[in-house]
């Protein structure tokens, strides 16, 4: 049963939202365009608020119902283990040739469930760090570098290990942003020129 129902977390996390908003409503790949990340982030820059709205609570959905599953099942396995593998199915999706997304979003629903004050404080940790900086893969970090503060200096929480992996895993996930950076060309999220990535939805009658 624990491993069916890893591997239903993995599955889980592979369903590949911003790839699914982006072909049923604008009939587009979204790896094709703007930063080309099949995220809610890139959502927003190529489609709207609509679609990222749409993309955000599907993407915490995932995390939350993985988590979930060994409280359904009474299995006394702590949830964050089934939520990180929804993350790494998010990341590297069987469905989406594994080229997916960088994990923010499904983040969230997984500490939703495991820990709420965990998720408090990483994601006001993340807006703080986005509001400050104006560039959203800092705030994404950001999310890793707080749970392992957290973890390290809080005496219930024993997951300074994993927080530490998943730190560097983020910064791996971004690191094309942090090369960006580096180059000059990583736009800020309040940058005007994004509009122009932006994709008109297909007529279809759907407003997105």
């Amino acid at each position: 049963m624990l491993w069916l129902l890893l591997l239903s977390s993995y599955l889980i996390g592979s369903i590949p939202t911003a790839l699914i908003v982006g072909k049923l409503f604008y009939g587009v790949d979204i790896r094709d365009h703007g930063s080309k990340n099949p995220g809610a982030t890139n959502t927003l820059r190529v489609l709207g608020k609509g679609s990222a709205i749409i993309v955000v609570l599907v993407d915490i959905g995932k995390g939350a119902l993985a988590a979930y599953l060994p409280l359904y099942f009474n299995l006394g396995v702590e949830p964050l283990y089934f939520g990180l593998m929804a993350v790494v199915g998010h990341c590297y999706p069987i469905f989406a040739g594994f080229r997916g997304g960088k994990a923010i979003a499904t983040t969230a629903g997984t500490l939703a469930v495991a820990s709420f004050p965990l998720a408090l404080l990483a994601y006001a940790t993340f807006f703080l760090v986005i509001f400050l900086t104006k560039y959203v893969f800092f705030g994404s970090i950001s999310v890793g570098l707080s749970l392992l503060i957290y973890s390290y200096f809080s005496p219930e929480i024993k997951f300074e290990l994993i927080f530490l992996f998943f730190t560097l895993f983020l910064i791996y996930l971004h690191r094309s942003n942090i090369r960006n950076l580096i180059l000059g060309i990583e736009p800020k999220i309040n940058d005007k020129n994004l509009i122009n990535d932006r994709i008109p939805p297909k007529n279809n009658g759907i407003k997105m």
